[in-house]
């Protein structure tokens, strides 16, 4: 199957910025909440359609996206930029990663919980603040090792960034339950099943894939 990557950049037009503070609130749930909104709208082509795309937000205000369909264009957006994604892997092949992820685990009894979030919830409420960042990287690693034992790939390096929690206004403004953790990763992977990394790649990594996360972004490493 072919994919896309592509570039997406709102447009610059007088209507557009008369929107902006719809289209991009400064408020981070809401503005992760309108996003989402946003990029369903060059890829919903119809009430059933099935979300078939990855996306993150970059430091520059634009959107990443991985997708089995190139995006509509609207008059929303500025030109897209989209080119194939079809990268040729090796076993051994060493890759340099980003990945925006929110990371859970089963447990027993079958609830999901947020790896950094249950392990922060461990500790005395005093000494959370001061283990937060070190929890994220001990957890984030760990996850995404056994996210890469089923997915072709071995982790060499993984450094947490950041991680923070978000709770997803409802319809009407009032906040609802969901919160989930938003874990930046980066660091260097290996490849041993190039197939399986790649198809892991096109599902993406984690939850809360709707609403920006789980697209690992790639180079070969240097």
């Amino acid at each position: 199957m072919t994919l896309f990557l592509s570039r997406l950049r709102l447009s610059s037009s007088p209507s557009t910025r008369a929107l902006s503070g719809l289209l991009s609130p400064q408020d981070g749930p809401r503005r992760r909440s309108a996003q989402h909104n946003l990029l369903w709208s060059v890829f919903s082509d119809g009430p059933d359609r099935k979300r078939d795309f990855l996306w993150r937000e970059e430091s520059d205000g634009s959107f990443l996206v991985l997708s089995e369909r190139p995006p509509a264009q609207t008059d929303l957006f500025a030109p897209h930029q989209v080119k194939p994604f079809a990268p040729v892997f090796s076993a051994g092949d060493q890759l340099e990663f980003r990945l925006r992820a929110n990371a859970t685990r089963a447990k027993p009894g079958g609830s999901r919980v947020d790896v950094v979030m249950d392990a922060l919830h461990a500790l005395p409420q005093p000494s959370r603040a001061a283990q937060r960042m070190h929890l994220a990287g001990q957890e984030g690693r760990a996850w995404l090792e056994r996210q890469g034992a089923s997915s072709g790939f071995r982790v060499i390096e993984a450094v947490a960034h950041d991680y923070l929690t978000e709770t997803l206004p409802d319809s009407r403004g009032r906040s609802d339950r969901l919160r989930f953790g938003i874990l930046e990763l980066s660091g260097k992977v290996q490849l041993e099943d190039p197939d399986a990394f790649l198809a892991r790649m096109q599902r993406g990594f984690g939850r809360a894939k709707a609403f920006g996360c789980g697209l690992m972004l790639v180079r070969r490493a240097r």
